[in-house]
């Protein structure tokens, strides 16, 4: 009787794809990063057992590993030309992604910074668009997201989601934007009102708000600049 265990009976966390979802890629082994590269095994080995044997033949060296063409891969039993073709195309991401330099963040510094930041998505919209920048401690932007589409004359705003957006990017400030489709760049009452409570909501999190821009045409107005952005702010 064959006592081989198949991945499909180990445990949840033993498991390649079950470990990467509930632990993250960086928990996995090289095996077993392989394995599920791979898919499966053959008739005596368990994808994870096929790809430990094919590392050990390469001295546990990924460099080694991502010299083998398709034929030379296709050489281990279990190994057809798919999965040959998808180590080495594995492989060659890994080297590209070495040689490329990691995409700069923008660094805001000014109330100028986050207009010409924003401006390009914003400048040409005929409806109100709201944006939110999530900030590092050392201003360069971690991530952006649209808050909410509305109207010609308005949008609405859901403080949750930019908290959410907040809190998830562990940012420790965070730049509110939209546009006044109608040329008018003085903020209105609701413009007020939303930037008072975010400011609140922001503050019980330890988060600044750092500005909130409205964008029309080529001009804007920044809370900020204006000095409507108080340090504290009564909750």
């Amino acid at each position: 009787m064959d006592e081989r265990l198949r991945i499909k009976e180990l445990a949840a966390e033993d498991r390649p794809r079950e470990k990467m979802l509930l632990k993250g890629a960086s928990s996995l082994s090289d095996a077993e990063l392989i394995a599920l590269l791979i898919g499966s095994g053959n008739s005596q080995e368990t994808a994870v057992q096929l790809a430990q044997r094919i590392l050990n033949s390469v001295g546990n060296n990924l460099n080694a590993l991502g010299k083998l063409t398709v034929r030379e891969l296709m050489a281990y039993r279990g190994i057809g030309e798919a999965k040959a073709v998808t180590i080495v195309a594995a492989m060659e991401l890994g080297r590209r992604r070495g040689l490329s330099e990691p995409p700069e963040r923008p660094l805001i510094r000014s109330s100028e910074d986050a207009f010409r930041l924003f401006y390009p998505l914003l400048c040409d919209l005929p409806h109100e668009e709201l944006r939110a920048a999530f900030i590092s401690r050392s201003g360069k932007v971690i991530e952006q997201a649209v808050i909410s589409r509305g109207g010609t004359s308005e949008t609405s705003a859901d403080l949750r989601i930019v908290m959410k957006g907040a809190i998830n990017t562990l940012c420790s400030g965070i730049i509110l934007c939209h546009n006044h489709p109608s040329g008018n760049i003085q903020p209105s009452p609701q413009d007020d009102h939303l930037t008072t409570r975010l400011q609140k909501a922001a503050q019980l999190m330890d988060i600044r708000l750092l500005d909130h821009i409205i964008i029309s045409d080529k001009s804007y107005y920044s809370y900020a600049d204006e000095g409507k952005l108080p340090d504290n702010v009564s909750v």
